[in-house]
């Protein structure tokens, strides 16, 4: 068999699926879109009038594999760019009318026939059917519009994976299986955390223990800035559209953001917090000696993203970040960009992200100011990222076209990585908003701007965070610490309530599960919360002043004296805090 690379594998068993579709629904004439290679597999867009069920792949995997064994031989057919639109109007294929009258005149267009079935595409693929690998699944289906523009029609996409062996196929669909166990939108809705309604598309309703864990990030970040010399401010979420014009964001967001009229004039909800900042650095007079100066901001942002892209809590329409802007001199980004490293990775240490990558981005052919100051900031990014030791990688022109930036993705507990922190130079917002402070010489200077987010999205690091920890929080960040079960609420219902304020009093979150229900059952539902400690009080513990303490995931208990739950609770919340920053 000749040896192919993946890609190509994956391609031809596009294809491949494609052929099985045509043949099962012939008499509907599927119209087929386009079915590229994505990682680990493939996806083709169809319509059809026939809705494809997720219990409908099988069907399809199993016509797949007959084609395999049919071994047809896969040939190449060229067309002129005339020649191959006739081509597909014969066939009434609208959707590949449309692919070929966009590709460029002078360009060569290329078919790929197999048995009766033909399709559009550049190639390569494999010389036969029969050289397909059959370590492929067919996983699910979905909605998508035609070219991703939401004025066409909605097509029917279908996802698959790839492999070139069984064992990679089975590897892969354990960790999908993991994956799914880990949807942060399933733990969401099991551990009442967030949910979604019709009445506000893509913006989350927290419930109160979603929105401890919100909170507790909050005062956590907020710690974090007192360390490192952060200012926090509040500014306007309504602002007139004259500001956006300044910041240049109408010109290039428009189509992201929300716009409303107020007094006869046009407004919008901030999509970002900069141009803010911008008009608090210009309100006042600053000297050498007031840099670096840093705001932070954690006000509600909103962006419009199409229904096709939202995704629970990772790309939604309402959200806040931990955002902030450093206003600082050309001389001290280094030692600034120094600074923000160490914090990123004390920060992402501590939440358990342990694999992560680095990539600096450098000046785009599109970018605005001189060579001379990208020659600094470019440096000064680069000097920062060697005297840091990490190791990280450069991206050549994949620059902001105001600046250069260093990007940062983590993995999470099954290797899936997420975009997180960023950190980003920016001339060209000083330079729109005339901004100035006094140098050593007495002169006004342009600062230089540093968009700095650690978290990013307060909701997108919550979905990432649950799914990296299976739901299962620290103590510190676990909306519920520790439930109380009385054994009887006639005898031990009392103390356990003592208790409970006790600990409540200290600062802990506690509750009291007086149901009237089995302890069995109780012990059950307390396990699935994935709450971190189940405290039982009975007879023995309600004498000894004491409790029978269970963690999460644990098949036994142990006692404790009342006095050192407390010392033991008063330890664990000390994490709340890296050690590195005690």
């Amino acid at each position: 068999m000749a040896k192919y690379d993946l890609d190509t594998i994956r391609h031809s068993t596009a294809h491949l699926m494609a052929h099985a579709i045509s043949r099962i629904y012939k008499t509907q004439n599927p119209q087929f879109g386009i079915g590229p290679v994505i990682e680990n597999g493939f996806y083709y867009d169809i319509d059809l009038d026939t809705k494809i069920l997720d219990e409908d792949l099988e069907k399809i995997e199993k016509v797949m594999h007959e084609i395999i064994d049919e071994k047809h031989a896969i040939k190449r057919l060229v067309f002129s760019r005339d020649e191959n639109i006739e081509f597909w109007k014969k066939k009434d294929q609208p959707l590949k009318v449309e692919v070929v009258e966009g590709i460029p005149v002078d360009q060569e267009i290329s078919c790929y026939e197999q048995g009766e079935f033909v399709d559009l595409c550049r190639g390569p693929h494999v010389e036969n059917t029969g050289h397909l690998p059959k370590f492929f699944k067919l996983l699910h289906t979905a909605g998508a519009y035609w070219k991703g523009d939401s004025n066409n029609k909605m097509l029917q996409r279908i996802y698959a994976v790839s492999f070139t062996t069984k064992k990679q196929l089975e590897d892969h669909m354990i960790f999908l299986e993991e994956a799914k166990k880990r949807d942060h939108r399933k733990l969401g809705k099991e551990q009442e955390l967030f949910h979604f309604e019709s009445v506000a598309p893509a913006s989350p309703f927290f419930m109160p223990k979603g929105t401890t864990v919100y909170n507790e990030l909050v005062a956590f970040m907020r710690r974090i800035y007192v360390k490192y010399g952060y200012d926090e401010v509040i500014t306007p979420m309504l602002l007139d559209s004259d500001l956006w014009h300044t910041s240049g964001h109408y010109a290039h967001y428009k189509e992201n953001m929300y716009f409303s009229q107020v007094d006869k004039k046009e407004f919008a909800l901030k999509p970002m917090n900069c141009p803010c900042h911008m008009l608090m650095f210009k309100h006042y007079k600053y000297s050498y000696r007031d840099l670096p100066m840093r705001y932070a901001d954690f006000g509600r942002l909103h962006r419009y993203e199409s229904a096709g892209a939202v995704a629970g809590l990772t790309r939604v329409r309402s959200f806040c970040q931990d955002d902030a802007h450093i206003f600082i001199s050309l001389e001290g980004i280094e030692a600034e960009i120094i600074k923000l490293m160490e914090m990123f990775f004390i920060c992402y240490d501590h939440f358990g992200f342990n694999q992560i990558k680095i990539g600096l981005s450098t000046r785009p052919e599109s970018k605005a100011g001189d060579d001379a100051t990208w020659d600094i900031a470019e440096k000064a990014l680069q000097g920062a990222l060697d005297k840091s030791g990490h190791a990280y990688q450069i991206n050549a022109g994949d620059g902001a076209f105001y600046g250069p930036k260093i990007d940062i993705q983590i993995a999470d507990a099954i290797g899936r990585w997420h975009q997180l922190g960023t950190i980003q130079l920016d001339f060209q917002l000083p330079d729109r908003f005339d901004l100035k402070y006094t140098n050593q010489e007495g002169q006004d200077v342009r600062p230089v701007v540093i968009h700095r987010a650690l978290l990013g999205s307060l909701e997108r690091f919550i979905g990432v965070y649950l799914e990296h920890i299976a739901g299962i929080f620290p103590f510190w960040l676990s909306p519920e610490q520790a439930v109380v079960v009385p054994v009887s609420t006639d005898k031990h219902l009392e103390f356990s309530r003592a208790l409970a304020l006790e600990l409540k009093e200290l600062g802990f979150r506690v509750k009291v599960d007086d149901r009237n229900e089995t302890m069995g059952y109780k012990t059950r539902q307390i396990q699935q919360s994935k709450t971190p400690f189940m405290l039982v009080i009975g007879d023995r513990e309600m004498e000894n002043k004491s409790v029978s303490i269970r963690g999460y995931g644990e098949a036994g208990s142990k006692t404790l004296s009342i006095v050192e739950l407390k010392e033991m609770f008063t330890k664990l919340h000390l994490e709340r805090m890296p050690a590195k920053l005690r």
